[in-house]
């Protein structure tokens, strides 16, 4: 398993999945990461998100194959 992190902007309250899974490098565009999320493919918190922009706050976690990242 692979452990990440993903540090908002100070300014930021949350980032949105499929933006969060780009930018942590598990999708190369904005498109594959939708297609895996409306697919059931991506976890957040435990529980499978079919909401690409489900917004992601601090403490979040979310899991895509054998990957988990925490938005701090």
């Amino acid at each position: 398993m692979k452990y990440l992190i993903l540090e908002l902007d100070p300014r930021e309250e949350y980032i949105k999945l499929d933006s969060a899974l780009k930018l942590v490098g598990l999708f190369s565009t904005g498109g594959q990461a939708k297609i895996a999320v409306q697919n059931g493919k991506v976890e957040v918190n435990g529980e499978v998100c079919t909401m690409r922009g489900k917004k992601l706050r601090r403490g979040d976690q979310v899991r895509f194959e054998n990957t988990v990242f925490e938005v701090s």
